[in-house]
């Protein structure tokens, strides 16, 4: 490593070493949205995860704090400068989105891949007054303010001191076991646990995502042009709703989807009829299902009941975060469609799903055992907890700020040669020497007893008699307190 007060465009090597850990670990796959497939993407909540965990594993502006508000100002500014932007879910050339969104239903790509790659080969062959030169020609900048100031809007400054790690000398495995780690260490501070076997056990295989077929002379079967078909409406719609539904389609079974496609509305303005028949199927499905999607370690459940009946919101949302983070990222990804889709669903006032109920009540009894079946978990807490899913959708796939920070600390140890045994990233207690012990130790017990000594002269239920005989016995085994609690009453009192 070395120090970023060392270069004379500290702040140009921030941006380059942002974009280059985007770059190379943020997740981009193809992924699919209203079951159309989209090439080579990445969703917003990922981007900022990454630049999150970047900034403080590398600690660039020392130890100061850093929101996720910020990071997402980050991220605007990344994809103002053209290094990435927003794919276009939409169609008939609707304009993309220019508001970066902290989203996992938002979806990026990269432009000017090649040049960025460039850039990067350049940064390693040569000096910073070249790679800063070179950082501005390939850069396309739309707005006036320079990157520079943004740290400055941000209050966030280059350190002086800290030392910059540009080899990333840790494998993925050990990466990842050091995530779980630390969101496990981090879960249990805030959720009481009896138990840890189901959070430490190893985690089933789930069963992949339906894949498209490959290779050429496939049978096109009728179930695969009923997907199609939906796939041609969905496209053609611009209702957030129709689009959360179809999302989910794709984890219903064909025949399912057979009688969905072949119910189609026959004229456009019958929207409410098309969007009941989807919340009835997707809600029979689910209705059906027999594993929750959130059956892992079901003791948790009960942990972050408890918070929300306490009131402790910040607490719980946090839970909860932890929690999903060790979801299977199958289970994880079907998770996020339904609840975006029931969020949405929740939260529409124009339709009515059902005429006596509110929204947020159906959805809740439609869905409520498909997420939680907990035998041990009461209706009460059961609801409160769908309800706390719901209404805070776009939070609860986060990773909390105080995860990031532990596991960049141990990762940061790690690369500095540590013993890993030593580095827990969180501390559940302070360890003490043993003179400050012993200190500790004197110092409660006289607390104690010269509590117990007022409590005996003070009982005004005490029998005269009684009284002199506790006193008696107080006296005869810790003298110096007695004499220290009474002072000038020593010789009136009768021992």
């Amino acid at each position: 490593g070395f120090s970023l007060a060392q270069k004379p465009f500290g702040a140009t090597y921030v941006w380059s070493s942002i974009i280059n850990a985007l770059q190379t670990q943020v997740e981009v796959k193809k992924r699919r949205q209203n079951l159309k497939c989209y090439h080579d993407c990445f969703i917003g909540s990922d981007a900022v995860d990454v630049v999150f965990a970047h900034l403080l594993q590398n600690k660039y502006f020392g130890d100061v704090d850093i929101s996720r508000a910020k990071i997402v100002r980050v991220c605007q500014a990344l994809m103002d400068y053209k290094v990435f932007e927003a794919v276009s879910t939409r169609v008939f050339g609707k304009d993309k989105r220019s508001v970066f969104e902290d989203s996992s239903s938002s979806l990026y790509r990269f432009t000017n891949v090649s040049n960025q790659m460039e850039l990067d080969k350049d940064y390693q062959q040569c000096t910073p007054q070249r790679h800063e030169k070179s950082m501005l020609f390939h850069s396309t900048p739309v707005k006036p303010e320079s990157l520079e100031d943004l740290w400055e809007n941000l209050s966030l400054k280059p350190a002086n001191a800290p030392q910059v790690n540009i080899l990333d000398s840790l494998s993925p495995r050990v990466i990842n076991e050091v995530w779980q780690e630390q969101t496990i260490a981090r879960l249990l501070q805030l959720v009481d646990l009896p138990l840890l076997e189901s959070l430490l056990e190893h985690q089933e295989i789930r069963p992949q995502l339906p894949q498209p077929r490959k290779g050429t002379g496939y049978v096109i079967t009728s179930n695969y042009l009923d997907r199609e078909i939906l796939k041609a409406f969905s496209d053609s719609q611009t209702d957030e709703w129709l689009s959360a539904a179809i999302d989910c389609l794709e984890y219903l079974p064909d025949h399912m989807v057979v009688d969905i496609s072949r119910n189609l509305p026959d004229q456009p303005d019958k929207a409410d009829t098309w969007k009941l028949l989807l919340f009835e199927n997707i809600g029979r499905y689910y209705g059906q299902k027999k594993e929750p999607l959130l059956s892992h370690a079901s003791e948790i459940h009960s942990g972050i009941a408890e918070l929300l009946v306490n009131g402790k919101m910040d607490q719980s949302l946090e839970a909860v975060q932890l929690y999903l983070k060790l979801l299977d990222s199958q289970v994880r990804e079907e998770f996020r469609r339904l609840l975006y889709f029931m969020a949405v669903a929740a939260h529409n006032s124009e339709l009515k799903l059902q005429k006596e109920s509110d929204n947020r009540m159906v959805v809740k009894r439609t869905f409520s055992k498909a997420i939680i079946n907990n035998k041990n978990l009461s209706r009460g807490k059961t609801d409160l907890l769908i309800l706390f899913l719901v209404d805070h959708q776009k939070d609860v796939l986060k990773i909390p700020g105080t995860l990031h920070k532990m596991v960049s600390n141990k990762l940061v140890a790690l690369q500095k040669g540590q013993d890993p045994s030593k580095i827990t990233g969180y501390t559940f207690c302070q360890k003490l020497d043993e003179r400050e012990y012993r200190s500790n130790t004197e110092k409660t017990t006289k607390d104690e007893l010269l509590s117990l000594l007022k409590a005996i002269d003070e009982d005004s239920k005490l029998s005269d008699k009684e009284r002199k005989r506790l006193l008696g016995q107080f006296h005869s085994s810790n003298p110096s307190i007695f004499m220290q609690y009474f002072g000038d009453r020593v010789t009136n009192m009768c021992v």
